[in-house]
């Protein structure tokens, strides 16, 4: 019984429900070497709303990172690298907390595999540079839709 219920909460913290009380509360921690550059999506998968959708992880060597998902549109989530439970994690802006699993060459998170790429696309490029010229502010949780970067056109959820 008491395997069950370690199990079960261990399943929890690590599913993206861990509750952290608020972004800058979460340490940002430098990720080791193995996790630091750039992740991509490599063809369809189930964690993504088309077979056409990519998604893409970008993770700094100071554990910065932002997860951007593109399909007909750009959705890119600022987060950092920290750890829970002797797990490296990610949390977004959102409070969101997601397992950073590495077995062998390819990265598991939030229900993608990936694969590390030599650079970004064109798309999460620029929604990084836009980033990096927004000063950074105390974050409000947000819902989904208001997610974007600069000159971004607000749509329905994609993700």
């Amino acid at each position: 019984m008491k395997k069950w219920i370690v199990m079960t909460a261990a399943a929890v913290a690590l599913s993206g429900c861990a509750q952290i009380p608020n972004y800058q509360s979460a340490v940002k921690t430098p990720p080791p070497a193995q996790l630091v550059g750039n992740w991509q999506t490599m063809g369809p998968q189930s964690g993504l709303v088309s077979p056409e959708a990519i998604a893409s992880l970008i993770i700094t060597e100071q554990g910065d990172t932002l997860d951007c998902r593109q399909w007909q549109r750009v959705i890119a989530k600022p987060g950092k690298v920290t750890r829970l439970n002797d797990s490296w994690i990610n949390v977004n802006n959102q409070q969101r907390v997601m397992p950073l699993e590495l077995e062998g060459t390819a990265l598991h998170y939030d229900d993608l595999v990936l694969q590390k790429v030599s650079q970004p696309t064109l798309a999460c490029q620029q929604a990084l540079e836009a980033q990096h010229k927004t000063p950074e502010v105390e974050e409000k949780p947000a819902d989904e839709n208001s997610e974007s970067y600069p000159g971004q056109e607000s749509e329905e959820p994609m993700f």
